[in-house]
């Protein structure tokens, strides 16, 4: 093996050159603060360098020689970063400060490298070790690599000037397209309008209890946006398998009773409504996970190869409650909690909507639900940009003298909205197809 392959990469000029741009223009330190850590320093003397100036920063305390020198003599750390000698070097060995940004990449680049190359070690003696489930392997793995991703971004600061500029493209594109909704249409006219369609970025819950129409309400949306519209859409199905969802999905679309899809007991006529609206599905960008239980490291890793791969422009989680935390000691309040920021931040850091369906609490049986309803933590009400909930009332949908009501009035309550008003939508439950549409008073062209 050369010799070469057994040092971690790195590279002394850039970390000696980065410190020295820094003393030369310490306004410089502004930016590199926000990605760069002393760990990234493969030096020991650069990183006591480092860790002073930070100090510094941290104390307002402008950066140079002088100061720098007396930090780290005060700390007792002056020898072990190189002495007075070296320190004074530093700024000798940087022909201009303005390169800063580009040698402190470099630093963070190849101690990204040495991160990796301690993962891949990591994992091939967790590899050997047959205590280890290879599945829990695997979830430490993405974790570790998500981690390290997230702590390569950089934080931008945007100023109103490039706020503003941006604002007015926006207004001015809606204004020559008025019959365009802003976000994502999800083909309930009124809530539509109400909303101007799903938003980037934003996490919306829909809130029910039990067979009140979550999956069906996420499903009809589902049709409208990826069969109708042909816009990229991601199903994470944590309840039911993809042959459910694909049975439901032609039975919406076909409008044929889900029980004779079930039974088989199909006329002729169904079989061409049932052809027609296979090829429909066959072509829609519709992609469906239908993992039990899965954990919140999992489902965010899909979610983001899904953005790359599949190019989604907005995902479906059916339901919150199935989601397995990292943390299953912790209280179910803390769990709720975590998942439901961790979604939050996966919605920004993809910047498409997502939709997550959740249960509401039993005291919610027979009354209109509320905010104080949603399951878990105050966290999902808190962390959500807009909450809507399906709310009937059974006792007008019993059974009649052919079973159920085929056609059922439903309302949808949007009770909060971050960026819009909230109210009531009234639409129509078709129960034999599981699907949700306009009321008919709703009805627009």
């Amino acid at each position: 093996m050369d010799l070469k392959d057994k040092i971690p990469p790195h590279n002394l000029d850039a970390e000696k050159a980065t410190l020295g741009a820094l003393l030369l223009d310490w306004t410089s330190i502004n930016e590199v603060v926000q990605y760069l850590r002393k760990d990234n320093f493969y030096s020991q003397q650069n990183q006591l360098i480092y860790e002073s100036l930070l100090n510094l920063f941290s104390k307002g305390t402008r950066g140079d020689l002088l100061t720098l020198i007396d930090d780290l003599t005060k700390s007792g750390n002056l020898e072990k970063a190189g002495g007075t000698a070296y320190i004074t070097s530093l700024t000798d060995s940087v022909p201009t400060s303005a390169n800063v940004d580009y040698y402190a990449k470099i630093v963070l680049d190849q101690s990204t490298r040495r991160n990796l190359i301690k993962i891949s070690s990591e994992i091939k003696a967790d590899s050997y070790d047959e205590t280890k489930e290879s599945r829990s392997i695997l979830e430490e793995v993405e974790q570790k690599v998500f981690k390290l991703t997230d702590t390569n971004q950089t934080t931008k600061v945007m100023g109103m000037d490039e706020i503003i500029p941006k604002t007015i493209n926006i207004i001015d594109a809606r204004f020559k397209n008025k019959n365009a909704f802003s976000g994502i249409a999800s083909g309930i006219t009124k809530l539509d309008s109400m909303t101007s369609g799903f938003q980037k970025s934003e996490m919306i819950i829909v809130g029910a209890r039990p067979s009140m129409g979550k999956t069906a309400l996420a499903m009809s949306m589902m049709e409208n946006i990826a069969i109708n519209k042909k816009i990229p859409c991601g199903f994470f199905s944590l309840e039911m398998s993809a042959d459910q969802i694909g049975q439901r999905l032609l039975s919406q679309v076909a409008r044929i009773q889900g029980t004779k899809l079930k039974s088989g007991l199909l006329k002729f006529e169904d079989f061409k409504k049932l052809q027609d609206a296979a090829g429909e599905c066959f072509n829609a960008p519709l992609y469906i996970v239908d993992t039990p239980n899965m954990k919140l490291l999992d489902l965010r890793a899909m979610a983001r190869r899904m953005r790359v791969n599949q190019k989604v422009e907005i995902i479906f989680i059916d339901y919150i409650g199935l989601i397995t935390p990292e943390n299953t000691e912790a209280p179910l309040h803390e769990q709720q909690s975590m998942i439901s920021k961790s979604l939050k931040s996966l919605a920004r850091e993809l910047e498409i909507p997502i939709v997550v369906l959740c249960q509401v609490a039993r005291s919610a049986e027979g009354n209109e639900p509320g905010l104080a309803e949603l399951r878990g933590s105050g966290s999902i009400e808190q962390d959500a940009d807009m909450v809507m909930f399906i709310h009937g009332d059974r006792s007008k949908n019993k059974e009649t003298n052919e079973g159920y009501n085929p056609v059922q009035d439903r309302t949808l309550i949007v009770a909060k909205q971050r960026n819009g008003p909230i109210g009531d939508v009234k639409v129509r439950f078709f129960s034999n197809y599981t699907k949700f549409e306009n009321a008919a008073d709703d009805d627009q062209e």
